[in-house]
């Protein structure tokens, strides 16, 4: 028998399969959010609105170099938790890519403390600028 993965290699390895949902393959990322009890509240990954066609159906809608019709895996996993009313204070997240600085932003605001992320993907100064302010540390794994 293997030895038993960690807390943070059982949650990073979630995420990565999770990751594989992607429906734009620019990026494919995932994304867990977890409570204290080590706990899955919510996962994430990034895609268009339900419903709508994804990416990997009909294109890319690109604008800035941006595909604006992709919803971020970190924004995914909030918004469904917005949705079904589940409290994101205190949790922390597993992210197979770093943050961009707009869900940077929304998971602090949420309540986030803690980010665990695999690859350093287009990392905004910014935004560890905010987390250190805001007390939210984060790791790579």
């Amino acid at each position: 028998m293997g030895k038993r993965k960690t807390w943070n290699e059982y949650f990073m390895q979630i995420a990565e399969i999770v990751a594989t949902r992607s429906t734009c393959d620019r990026a494919e990322v995932g994304c867990l959010i977890v409570n204290d009890d080590n706990r899955i509240v919510s996962t994430g990954y990034n895609g268009s609105i339900s419903g709508n066609p994804h990416c990997d159906d009909v294109g890319h809608t690109m604008r800035d170099g941006h595909c604006i019709a992709t919803i971020h895996a970190e924004m995914n996993a909030l918004l469904y938790c917005a949705k079904e009313g589940i409290s994101v204070k205190d949790c922390k997240i597993y992210v197979t890519h770093f943050p961009c600085l707009n869900c940077t932003k929304a998971l602090i605001q949420a309540g986030i403390k803690k980010f665990f992320y695999k690859h350093s993907y287009r990392i905004d100064d910014y935004a560890i600028e905010l987390l250190k302010k805001n007390n939210v540390s984060f790791e790579r794994i």
